[in-house]
């Protein structure tokens, strides 16, 4: 198999995605192969993490695999040594490298660099990663994608790129309502209407909340301040006021609604307190998902490849 980075989930075919939630769907529900076995991963981390490292090391050593986890201490990506060295040197002693950064473009290095497949375990820009475990989610929970309304609720991020950008692929009408200013990217709303036009998904931009969620068969939210934003907090707030998921605002989706969010939640803000615990939230269905559908993308990406050097 060719090298395949995943930077962007637009760097996986609709089919290949959907191949990944099948393959998922079957490894939650019997043991997983031992598809990495012999072959050794780099976790490179520069931004701390729970959810990520632990499902990621986690599903590496459940499917045969070595794991390598490399702190932001160790490493020092452009401080210490520049992305492109790292790629080359780390080229030569792993079979991948999974990648959890502060920016697109520090991916984007090491791939170009990189011999061995790279994948985004979490960016500025785009998060695939957590994108893969939402749609399996949603079709575990509601049995089908296609004709689905989701409702994402607050900031324009690199969850709602991800999320957007998946949706469209597989054919969820996505409403997503931010205020002003802080509204998904141009470039990704671009690819995500091509995307749309060929699934038959509907995309639609509000900077009301209660718009967005009407007959919602999916409320998701993320939080209003992400790691290296926190500088920005009090006016991220001020500007996200009436952004909060509560019992009102659900109450305006569909009765059988489910709510998502990628977690960390900040309870009191992008939530209200409470919300993560009401019968319509399926928050840590949806984190444990993070194992299953990462270790379809594993067995995806590096189950069928070694070494090229």
């Amino acid at each position: 198999m060719k090298k395949k980075d995943l930077l962007s989930i637009a760097d996986l075919s609709a089919a290949e995605v959907g191949k990944i939630l099948r393959q998922a769907l079957l490894i939650k529900s019997r043991p997983a192969p031992k598809s990495l076995s012999g072959k050794i991963l780099a976790l490179l981390f520069e931004k701390p993490s729970l959810r990520t490292r632990v499902s990621f090391e986690v599903a590496i050593h459940e499917l045969g695999g070595y794991c390598l986890y490399l702190s932001p201490e160790e490493v020092g990506l452009g401080k210490r040594e520049p992305a492109s060295d790292v790629a080359r040197v780390l080229s030569r002693y792993v079979d991948g490298m999974v990648v959890r950064t502060f920016a697109q473009e520090t991916l984007q290095q090491l791939a170009k660099y990189s011999k061995v497949p790279v994948v985004n375990a979490l960016s500025d820009f785009e998060h695939p990663c957590q994108a893969l475990a939402d749609i399996l989610t949603i079709l575990e929970k509601k049995g089908k994608l296609k004709g689905l309304n989701l409702a994402y609720i607050g900031d324009g991020n690199n969850v709602a790129n991800s999320l957007l950008l998946a949706a469209a692929y597989m054919g969820l009408n996505f409403s997503i309502a931010s205020p002003a200013g802080y509204e998904v990217s141009d470039d990704v709303l671009k690819m995500a209407k091509g995307f749309a036009s060929e699934s038959g998904s509907r995309i639609s931009l509000t900077d009301k909340p209660e718009q967005a969620v009407k007959d919602a068969d999916v409320v998701y939210t993320d939080v209003w301040t992400s790691m290296g934003q926190e500088a920005e907090a009090q006016k991220r707030r001020q500007a996200f006021a009436g952004y909060q998921v509560d019992s009102q605002l659900l109450s305006l989706a569909k009765k059988d609604a489910i709510f998502m969010h990628p977690l960390p939640a900040h309870h009191g803000e992008e939530v209200a307190v409470g919300i993560l615990d009401d019968p319509r939230s399926v928050v840590f269905d949806q984190t444990e998902n993070r194992l299953h559908a990462q270790k379809a993308l594993l067995i995806e990406i590096y189950g069928k490849v070694g070494r090229t050097h």
